[in-house]
């Protein structure tokens, strides 16, 4: 992701991400059940790095191997690259912990720009504390060797009924976590930020009471008053 395509993703919301994939047909996009666990949400974009949980199994999972440098939970807290999005498959369970405070303290130190899972965040109000990045299924208790066993990272998981690619391009805000694939990332900022300042217009229209009916979507009649208000520097209506 170039730094244009960031900037112009910043910008929008993931209302509008969302729309601009669905116009260019993607639509299982946004993740169900994976919410801002920050007050207020802190805002992601950044690229996925991905690790996949499975269900637990007692000769995969031990306090022993916890420390072993090829378990996948801890090479994933050490390998997610700085300014990357560590995106877990808790399984869409919300009674088991992914992560608590001491992991989610070495991810922000590492400098990655946040953390999405489908699973629950144990110590949350600590977490929360450290003003890390972070969007789940909500607190949870139990660790993750309760009930998970890491299995592999770098590889494509599910996360809230989302496929998710090593690289897709997350986007997180308070209306929740959307995916966008690398390659459409560029056009769907672009295209973005031309929604957005579309919907600025009509929004002031109806504000001072337009009809819904022609003003959005535009009748040809609104999309020559938008071409002339941009033409006029987008003065306020």
């Amino acid at each position: 992701m170039d730094q244009q395509t960031r900037d112009g993703l910043m910008l929008i919301s993931v209302a509008t991400v969302t729309m601009q994939l669905l116009k260019k047909g993607i639509r299982n996009t946004w993740m169900a059940g994976v919410l801002p666990l920050n007050t207020p949400a802190k805002r992601i974009v950044a690229p996925a790095y991905t690790l996949r949980f499975v269900p637990y199994r007692e000769d995969l999972v031990s306090l022993e191997n916890l420390s072993s440098p090829d378990n996948a939970q801890r090479r994933a807290i050490e390998e997610t690259t700085e300014g990357a999005v560590l995106v877990i498959d808790g399984r869409g369970r919300d009674d088991i912990a992914v992560l608590g405070d001491i992991l989610i303290e070495r991810l922000k130190v590492r400098g990655v720009a946040g953390l999405i899972t489908d699973g629950g965040i144990r110590d949350l109000e600590e977490c929360k504390s450290s003003g890390f990045s972070m969007y789940g299924a909500g607190a949870a208790g139990p660790a993750s060797l309760v009930g998970h066993a890491p299995a592999e990272v770098q590889c494509t998981i599910g996360c809230g009924g989302i496929p998710v690619v090593p690289g897709d391009i997350i986007v997180a805000d308070s209306d929740g976590v959307v995916v966008i694939p690398l390659h459409l990332a560029a056009d769907v900022a672009r295209d973005g930020v031309e929604q957005e300042r579309f919907e600025r217009f009509a929004k002031m229209k109806v504000s001072k009471g337009a009809p819904a009916h022609g003003t959005y979507p535009p009748n040809d009649q609104t999309k020559a008053d938008y071409q002339a208000w941009i033409k006029d520097g987008e003065p306020d209506l």
